[in-house]
């Protein structure tokens, strides 16, 4: 018998960025995105997808992973409709069959699904993993500065001493971000045990692999995991979520630093799932 999830998660990861740009805004000339009502910072959920599935493609590169079970659908250089319509030749035509086949060989199809009727139509995969965007605990303070450079790139600056640029940043953030992950999704497209752990790996170390001087200093700071006795859940997520409080310290007006921030630990929120008579169907994981 596979070894399938069986169980349904929810979770929150907790990172931030001191002096960088955590997810540029291509509609607003790559500045930090923000909601333009609370200035509060937004990171979208395929900027931390991206992190989650290079670190995948890394170890697959290191020899630490299987090709053939860890390959990376979403990655630069990949022609998706060659893919998927060799995939429904390899599997006769079979939608399902062929489906199937990508799920298995594909961490982030089996992980994210995908959109595979771009070619040869093999359907579209929901997959188990699902992350919304990330909203940072407060307002950021995000700032462009220009930048000089003392070359040039075209014959037509030649007369010009240097040129200028500009770079965007967020003096510091904290954000959060919500995921959930469905065991019955999962079954159905084979996202085992030994994935879960993996997905959780590649969450802590996100950004340990993926330094940029655009980005500044980011760092994964929290990852608290709901997990339920059940496949339906024992709890809605909305119930669980709300168990984790960030909240600055007292006499902190322009937050610099993580320390600048208190997290409910876990025994306050293991007290709280006793209070709601939820301790039995629900445990929670630090793993940060």
């Amino acid at each position: 018998m596979e070894n399938y999830i069986k169980n349904r998660y929810d979770f929150v990861f907790i990172y931030d960025v001191k002096d960088g740009n955590p997810n540029g805004d291509p509609d607003m000339d790559n500045q930090p995105r923000i909601d333009f009502e609370t200035r509060e910072g937004l990171v979208s959920d395929v900027c931390i997808k991206r992190k989650v599935r290079n670190y995948i493609q890394l170890k697959v590169e290191a020899g630490e992973l299987d090709a053939s079970k860890y390959d990376i659908f979403i990655r630069q250089g990949n022609i998706l409709n060659n893919i998927i319509n060799k995939g429904k030749e390899e599997a006769d035509n079979d939608e399902k069959k062929g489906r199937m086949a990508l799920c298995d060989r594909y961490f982030d199809v089996r992980t994210f699904g995908a959109v595979l009727s771009t070619g040869n139509d093999l359907g579209v995969v929901r997959g188990p993993v699902q992350f919304v965007f990330s909203r940072s605990i407060d307002a950021i303070d995000s700032r462009t500065h220009s930048l000089t450079r003392c070359c040039i790139t075209d014959e037509k600056d030649a007369d010009k001493d240097n040129t200028f640029g500009n770079k965007s940043t967020v003096s510091y953030g904290l954000y959060r971000m919500h995921g959930y992950i469905s065991a019955f999704d999962g079954e159905k497209c084979h996202f085992t045990e030994e994935d879960l752990k993996l997905l959780w790996e590649a969450l802590a170390n996100a950004f340990e692999h993926d330094r940029a001087a655009a980005r500044g200093e980011m760092n994964a700071r929290a990852l608290i995991v709901f997990k339920h006795e059940s496949k339906l859940g024992n709890a809605r997520s909305a119930q669980l979520f709300d168990l984790v409080k960030i909240e600055k310290k007292g006499g902190v007006e322009f937050p610099r630093s993580f320390e600048d921030y208190a997290v409910t630990g876990k025994n306050e929120v293991e007290k709280k799932l006793e209070e709601l008579k939820l301790a039995e169907g629900i445990s929670v994981e630090y793993m940060i």
